[in-house]
């Protein structure tokens, strides 16, 4: 299987293929590549409507160059934890980035709560998400505002009394529970319009099909994101309590004591 960056014709042999609405992994068996590489390389570049190999080539070719030029000579990057290999964590980082600003995000936004997730502690301070992302500390602070807004992260302090920025399984809860709530205030208001525009119109038919959509999809995030984290998240019970006692014969019913 063939390694190293991916050459013009190979960009092209994957613009094809998208045009043919082939899946990655096909591309890639076609192209004896791995999977993650067709995957990364449409998702940082337009996604599969708006891939183009031209375009991809030289954006891979100026980010590299980038990259050239922000290294200090004689420079190394800094070992990656668990024996990671850097420049595969570097490219996930990019993808990663990419997917949340194709969801919405701001670009800094968007790198900011990606360095967050890839990280092994779920949380930085301020200074160290700005030595890492090589950005100002305006750009830093102005980046959490935003996705403390959004419910994407959560201060807390350390020890030494340093705010640091966190991310973890109940924070994502929150997130959704909290977009929820703004989609059922989207509801509310169309439903409001009803009675201003005339019961029985067009245009209030509509916003009142609009109120029911948005009521339906809020309440099924909520009771999704619900069921998920009591799932997923709540401890099992401990093998003494799970395992049967075949000493102490059948099990007593609930609500008895045995």
């Amino acid at each position: 299987m063939p390694g190293g960056r991916l050459t013009q014709p190979e960009r092209q042999q994957i613009a094809l293929g998208l045009a043919d609405g082939l899946a990655y992994a096909e591309i890639a068996r076609r192209l004896d590549r791995p999977t993650s590489t067709v995957t990364r390389e449409v998702t940082r570049n337009g996604g599969p409507a708006g891939y183009r190999a031209d375009l991809a080539h030289r954006a891979t070719e100026r980010r590299a160059q980038r990259r050239k030029q922000a290294a200090p000579r004689g420079s190394q990057q800094a070992p990656q934890p668990h024996g990671r290999d850097p420049e595969a964590v570097r490219e996930y980082e990019e993808v990663f980035t990419t997917v949340f600003m194709q969801s919405g995000l701001p670009k800094m936004m968007a790198r900011v709560l990606t360095c967050l997730y890839t990280t092994d502690a779920g949380s930085l301070t301020a200074a160290e998400l700005v030595r890492r992302l090589q950005v100002s500390p305006a750009s830093v602070s102005k980046a959490i505002a935003f996705l403390e807004s959004q419910g994407l992260v959560r201060r807390e302090r350390d020890e030494g009394r340093r705010e640091r920025y966190t991310v973890d399984d109940d924070v994502w809860y929150q997130s959704m529970i909290a977009s929820a709530r703004a989609s059922l205030q989207l509801a509310e208001t169309a439903r409001q319009g009803v009675g201003v525009l005339g019961s029985g119109t067009p245009a209030a038919a509509r916003l009142e099909n609009i109120a029911r959509f948005v009521d339906f999809v809020a309440e099924s995030i909520t009771r999704a994101a619900e069921q998920a984290r009591d799932v997923l998240h709540t401890k099992a019970p401990s093998d003494d309590a799970a395992e049967p006692r075949p000493d102490r014969g059948e099990a007593a019913a609930p609500g008895t004591r045995g």
